[in-house]
């Protein structure tokens, strides 16, 4: 009799050939591996993810967007991919804005324990990262379940100690919902982030959300520019003022704007009632040449002051990264491309073991710059050439 594991749930299967599903949480075979091949490091989890994804992302060590790596290299005339919109500019300056800025190393004074932990909408998390509001990761070589990969970043997020966000995409219907479907699985422990479609079918959206109690609602607004859902019958619009307003006072729950990159659009959005201000440019998916999130972040943050809770993603890769942007201003700090190919690789484990890896290298960076807590990250410990 052999013994395999559900990288989804855990479960632990005994049964002389490999199950086509597991009976707990019905993952598939797919997220089904034997004991001897489940992965003891993040390195594992990238080699598995490389296979599955062969051709498409071959997890390299630098995520940059440039004209080498598979995801641009073979965008010309193919799907999109894991790559960026056009020539990728928007997608490398993210990376490169972020590549830009360099840290204070600070060695002097009393020894400390970085102290990682945060609250995020009331939510208390080990340490300010968070999984994106990324989707349509079945549609990458139908190397998993679209519910079981939403599913596991769930499940991966809360055993890694934070909470993960999860997105919507052209094969998403009010009856399939594979974001709310895995929200119901995990008690509502996640956030749904819906892409701009028509106001009665989000407000029918939330609705479940609330219902499956989950802990905040947002809109991707710049999803508005993705050509794939009108052309699946599912159209997407430019949000105004007012229907964001309308949005925020139809529902209990905070409400998210994402996919904000000028600060007068984010103090709009505050007026509106919106609580946590998303800067993104949607991983440079949407438009290309635009500056990268890094750039704009300080300079949201100024226009808003405190008055809001802002997160950031784009080119986010390290724990160190993920210092700068807190430095740079953010409350928390999104990954996307980096969680999916984790829970392509190995599921609700190959998320874990990658939030987990970032939490150190986070703590790493705190000690280094002598930050001893996440509210102490500023400007001050980025070097100022001036």
């Amino acid at each position: 009799m052999n013994q395999w594991y559900c990288s989804v749930c855990h479960e632990i299967i005994n049964n002389e050939n490999k199950p086509e599903i597991c009976e707990i949480c019905r993952a598939d075979k797919r997220m089904i591996m034997n004991q001897q091949e489940i992965p003891q490091s993040l390195e594992q989890v990238r080699d598995l993810a490389r296979t599955k994804l062969k051709g498409i992302c071959a997890a390299y060590p630098s995520c940059d967007g440039s004209f080498d790596k598979i995801c641009q290299r073979e965008a010309y005339g193919k799907p999109i991919g894991l790559g960026g919109a056009g020539q990728g500019r928007s997608f490398r300056a993210n990376t490169e804005a972020l590549a830009n800025i360099q840290l204070n190393m600070s060695v002097l004074g009393d020894h400390f324990e970085p102290d990682t932990s945060c609250s995020f909408l009331g939510i208390d998390l080990k340490f300010p990262v968070m999984a994106s509001s990324t989707a349509g990761a079945q549609k990458y070589n139908d190397a998993l379940d679209e519910t079981m990969f939403c599913t596991s970043v769930l499940k991966g997020s809360k055993e890694a100690g934070t909470i993960g966000l999860r997105g919507d995409t052209w094969f998403y219907t009010l009856d399939d919902n594979p974001s709310l479907n895995a929200m119901k699985a995990c008690d509502g422990y996640g956030i749904p982030i819906f892409k701009p479609r028509s106001q009665d079918i989000l407000k029918k959206l939330i609705e479940r959300a609330e219902g499956y109690g989950c802990k905040a609602v947002g809109i991707d607004l710049d999803g508005c520019g993705s050509t794939i859902m009108a052309r699946q019958g599912q159209p997407v619009f430019r949000k105004t003022v007012k229907d964001i307003e309308e949005l925020v006072k139809f529902t209990t729950l905070p409400f998210i704007a994402k996919g904000i990159m000028m600060p007068d659009e984010a103090q709009k959005c505050v007026d509106a009632g919106v609580k946590v201000i998303a800067v993104s440019n949607h991983g440079g998916r949407v438009l290309d040449s635009t500056p990268g999130v890094a750039t704009m972040l300080p300079l949201i943050r100024k226009k808003l002051g405190n008055s809001v809770t802002i997160t950031a993603d784009g080119g986010v890769r390290t724990g160190y990264d993920v210092l700068k942007m807190l430095a740079l201003g953010a409350d928390a700090v999104l990954l996307g491309r980096d969680i999916i190919r984790a829970a392509v690789g190995a599921g609700t484990l190959g998320v874990k073991l990658h939030l987990e890896h970032i939490r150190k290298t986070l703590k790493k960076a705190m000690f280094m710059t002598g930050t001893k807590t996440v509210k102490m990250a500023d400007s001050r410990i980025l070097f100022n050439r001036n």
